[in-house]
Formats: C-alpha cells, structure tokens, sequence
C-alpha cells in the first residue's frame, strides 16, 4: 500500500489516465490544465530551455473543456491536442517525459480550472504512489507561461532535496512588451503592481504567513498534497484556497530565485483572475486599477502588533484592547462573533505560540479581505489608484524614492522581492 493509496481511493475524479510507471528516480512533475490554448508549445520549449536537474521530469497537460464551449475552442483544443502529438515525436529523446490527456467536453456542471488542475494533480500525485516517492514535487503551471533556464534545477536543490521544505509560491513576472497591444502590458503593469503592493502591506501588518497565491507559480510535495486534501474544485481562485491549506501546516516558503513568466493575454477561461482583469482595464477609456487604501493595512498591523496581548488578558481587558482599535475593526470583529471566538481560541491554547497560530488561523488571508472589502464598502475608507498607493506606502517605510512612473514602482517592488 503507497503512501497516498487511501487519497487516491477516495478523492480523485477519475481512475488513472495513464497505464505505465514513471521511471523510479521521477522527482518532478509539471501539471499544466490546457483549455483554448493557442500558445503550450512555447511552454513546453521553454521547459526544454532548462537545466536538466539530477532527477528524470515529467510534463503532464490535461487538455479539456466545460459544457458551455464554443465551436472555436473546440477547434482550438483540438488543434493543441495535434500540436501535442507532433511535439512529442520530434522530441521523443527530450529529458522531459511530456504526457497528454484529452478530457474532452466535460458534463459536470462545476467543470472549471479548479478540476482541471485537480485531476491533472491526482494524476501526477498516483504516479509518484507508484514508484513510493512521498518527497516528489508536484509542479503547477499554465499553459501561456514560459520559466527561468534555473527553473528545475532550483525546484530540485531549494524543494525536491530538502526534508524540511514541503511546497512554495514561485516567484513571478508578466513580460511588461512584447508582441500584444500596448493598452495589454500598460494594464497587466499595474495589475501586477497591485497584487506586490499587496505583498508588501501585508507583510507589513506583521501577518505571519503572506505569499504571492498564482496557481502558475505553486509546487508541492507529493505526500503534502495528499495530507492538505488535493486541490481545490473551484472554478476561480482554486489556487488560492489550496495554497491557504498548504501554509500554516509548515515548510511553505518562497522561492524567489526562480521565475515563472505568465503571459498577460486577455482569457475568459476563469471568472476572475488576470485575463478577466486585463480584458476589463482594456475595454475602459481610461486605464486605472484601484486598490486598497495604506491606512487600512496601518489598521491591521495595530490590531495584529497586540494579538499576544490578549493571550493574558481576562475578557474585560481583551474588550479594552479592541475598543482601541479603528472603529471598522471593531464593527467587523462584532459582525464576525469575536467574543465567542476568542474564547474558543484560548480555551484551545496551552501557550503562546499555539495561540498566536490558532488565532491567525481565524484571522487569514480569507478574512483579512473579507475586512479589507468591509472597510472599503462600509464609507471608511475609498480604493486609491494603486500607483499612489503603491508611493504612498515607499513613502510611509522609508524605502527608495518614489516619484517614479507604474513601470518604476514595479521595479521597485519586483526587487523587493527578490
């Protein structure tokens, strides 16, 4: 019995997509959903462009679709599904090992990205089962990403070889030129710029466990993935409900010295995300995105600076401590029974460090935007444009000069997280 027979058993989708066994010494394997595709060749060349790292790699793509699909994606699956064929056979010597299944047209009425990747991860999950290798790395990209000529070899060295790492977020850059319309790369820069901004803030805040949450740019261990429950069915944000799982289990970290570059094209494939986002900014004569106010992150980390604070404290002080806070806070915590949770959290508690894991366990990342939507709809505060708050908050912690242009403060905040 394998290390993840009791998983496979009871929370795959389907049987097994592929009868052979993996080579014994497979540490590595990308899953790649392909759905209206035009461009996965580029992504399997640029796997080809890595450095083969010391342990066989292979490449699973699950070309599929939903119930509700045009005839023009068909064409287009189908058109992957042939290029894929060609692929495979002018590179049948490749080091990477590329598997293909045609899902075809799914029936299932909450068939999305969501359980795509699932069952593309299922899959690679059973073949490392195969061959018992619980520590084996299971790779999440897109079908419109190319990679870093570093990227299997630093999944191997900072991943695959250490025991105590068990899966991370991958650093990442949209190409901000290219061969798109301006108005695409214009978008896709404060786009970007939003989501670092919000690394930033957060980590800000004292939150102890902020990572950037791109279903293109996530691995886990094997054994990991089976343990956290398999990845979300969600039809959008699969990524980030999967990854939260992952992170307060330990050994999630950042791999920053590795990139993943995921195309900024329009996509309609998921109901929100950066094709959405990008499609939207497009279509609007004035390019903007708004973002969250600094101050509301100043209210967090107040709030966060005194959580071990009411660990000694009795109720009547721990109601002082929260009185002190910004009224939206107050307000929210109220809505969010907070009364009852905190003492659910202490009387489950025996010290410190299980307290503050537990309590942000309830204060996560899911309730951390939840508060930031409140604040932001409940006339406390108003979203920004993202390039202000973006200055504001170089300004507030001293980082370098930020009279600069999007594309500057981009830089700036891509260096800060490398």
């Amino acid at each position: 019995m394998g290390f993840a027979s009791t998983y496979l058993a009871n929370k795959t989708l389907v049987d097994t997509l592929f009868p052979d066994i993996p080579a014994k010494d497979t540490g590595i394997i990308i899953i790649i959903p392909a759905f209206n595709e035009p461009g996965i060749i580029f992504t399997l060349n640029s796997l080809l462009k890595c450095k083969n790292p010391p342990c066989q790699v292979e490449v699973i793509i699950l070309v599929n679709a939903p119930a509700r699909v045009t005839i023009s994606q068909v064409k287009e699956n189908n058109t992957t599904v042939s290029e894929l064929v060609s692929w495979r056979k002018d590179n049948k010597d490749a080091f990477v090992n590329m598997l293909f299944y045609d899902a075809g047209i799914q029936n299932n009425p909450g068939w999305g990205v969501g359980m795509a990747r699932k069952m593309a991860m299922d899959e690679a999950l059973g073949r490392f089962n195969n061959i018992n290798n619980p520590e084996g790395v299971i790779v999440s990209l897109d079908a419109d990403c190319r990679v870093s000529e570093n990227y299997l070899e630093e999944l191997y060295y900072k991943l695959y070889k250490r025991s105590d790492r068990k899966a991370c977020s991958i650093y990442f850059e949209h190409p901000l030129t290219g061969e798109l319309p301006q108005a695409t790369y214009d978008a896709i820069t404060l786009y970007e710029l939003h989501l670092r901004y919000y690394y930033q803030s957060l980590k800000y805040t004292g939150y102890p466990w902020v990572f950037q949450t791109i279903g293109s740019a996530m691995a886990v261990k094997a054994e990991t993935y089976a343990k956290a429950g398999g990845m979300s069915k969600r039809k959008g944000a699969e990524d980030f409900y999967f990854i939260q799982k992952l992170i307060p289990a330990g050994g999630y970290f950042y791999l920053n010295t590795a990139t993943v570059i995921p195309s900024p094209r329009i996509s309609d494939r998921v109901p929100f995300g950066t094709g959405p986002v990008i499609a939207k900014m497009t279509e609007e004569d004035k390019m903007a995105y708004n973002t969250y106010d600094t101050k509301g992150f100043e209210y967090l980390k107040e709030f966060f600076d005194k959580t071990m604070l009411l660990y000694d404290a009795d109720m009547n002080k721990s109601g002082q401590i929260i009185e002190g806070l910004h009224e939206s806070l107050q307000e929210f915590l109220a809505e969010n029974e907070w009364p009852q949770k905190l003492s659910e959290i202490k009387n489950n508690t025996g010290s410190k460090d299980s307290f503050r894991k537990r309590f942000f366990n309830w204060f996560n990342m899911f309730r951390i935007v939840k508060y930031m939507n409140f604040l932001h709809s409940r006339y406390y505060l108003e979203k920004i444009p993202v390039e202000k708050a973006a200055a504001d908050f170089l300004k507030k912690t001293g980082k370098p000069d930020a009279s600069v242009n999007a594309g500057g403060l981009l830089k700036i905040y891509r260096d800060m997280e490398r």
